[in-house]
């Protein structure tokens, strides 16, 4: 199951490209996280959303000016991803702990055969 994780939202005063409103631009820098049974993993893209609540409209990088370029720059560097290393859930590490016994027993089985025929 993939989610969705905000990582960082910031509303900014700059006119939308679109219908020239002040008050409606927000940037959002979301993160994909990949869930499963065992594990969870994160991926490393980041999706980089500008939305205009005025308009209703999503603002693609092509019609940014200079200083929604810059603002943009800013609000990337307050942007901290989550590690994409594989996480373990909880029964992930059960299922871990149960091999590591089940190994053990059979490693513990076969020496104690070999020695004692």
């Amino acid at each position: 199951m993939i989610t969705n994780h905000s990582l960082h939202t910031a509303k900014i005063k700059n006119n939308c490209p679109e219908c020239f409103a002040n008050d409606g631009l927000e940037f959002s820098f979301t993160q994909n996280e990949n869930s499963q049974k065992l594990f969870t993993k994160a991926d490393k893209k980041i999706v980089e959303k500008l939305y205009c609540s005025s308009c209703n409209t999503q603002i693609f990088p092509v019609s940014w000016d200079d200083d929604i370029e810059r603002v943009y720059e800013y609000n990337k560097k307050q942007v901290i991803p989550k590690k994409t290393s594989l996480r373990l859930t909880s029964l992930g590490y059960i299922v871990v702990l149960i091999s590591i016994v089940v190994v053990a027993a059979l490693v513990y089985g076969v020496i104690y055969l070999s020695f004692f025929q």
